[in-house]
């Protein structure tokens, strides 16, 4: 399943496996950002959209879950988003989506979707490349360091690394002042 918008893309899906849209919807964005309709869900996706500099977003269904005695599907979705500006890079960005549906009218009541808000904000800037580099080669070598020396003490467990995280913000707080 491939569409072009978010609206073609949910309608469609829910075709494909018979359910219906009503006006009213609980639509949770991460647990951060509760939309109530349908219409209010389409009109901020095509703001925001605009906003960022994204001219065209492509969606596609990479593969789903039905579970019709619990009312529940899921997706695993992936979108494309095509620049307006060129010096801005397109991306490909991966969500996750949950769907509880009214199993006697079949129409859906709830919708979560969860998706890694850092890197889709970095994605639009345009660094999220740099941040992946600078992660990778930068941050991660010391962080294994830092785990292998951990394990080596012997006292794993969650005080030990609670103490450590007060004596590094201690040390930095003291080479910062």
């Amino acid at each position: 399943m491939e569409q072009v918008g978010l609206e073609n893309f949910i309608r469609s899906i829910v075709k494909e496996i018979d359910l219906n849209l009503t006006e009213k919807v609980l639509f949770n964005l991460n647990d951060r950002g509760v939309i109530h309709s349908w219409n209010d869900v389409f009109q901020i996706e095509a703001t925001y959209a605009k906003c960022l500099g994204i001219s065209k977003r492509l969606y596609k269904c990479h593969s789903y879950t039905h579970e019709p005695s619990d009312g529940l599907t899921y997706f695993v979705l992936e979108e494309f988003n095509k620049r307006t500006w060129s010096l801005l890079p397109d991306f490909k960005f991966y969500v996750l989506i949950f769907c509880w549906y009214d199993k006697s009218t079949r129409s859906v009541t709830k919708v979560s979707v969860q998706y890694d808000q850092h890197s889709f904000f970095l994605h639009c800037l345009g660094i999220e490349g740099l941040w992946r580099w600078t992660i990778a080669n930068i941050l991660t070598p010391p962080a294994k360091f830092w785990a292998k020396a951990y394990f080596a003490t012997g006292l794993v467990n969650p005080f030990t690394f609670i103490a450590q995280i007060a004596l590094f913000a201690w040390g930095v707080s003291k080479l910062l002042s």
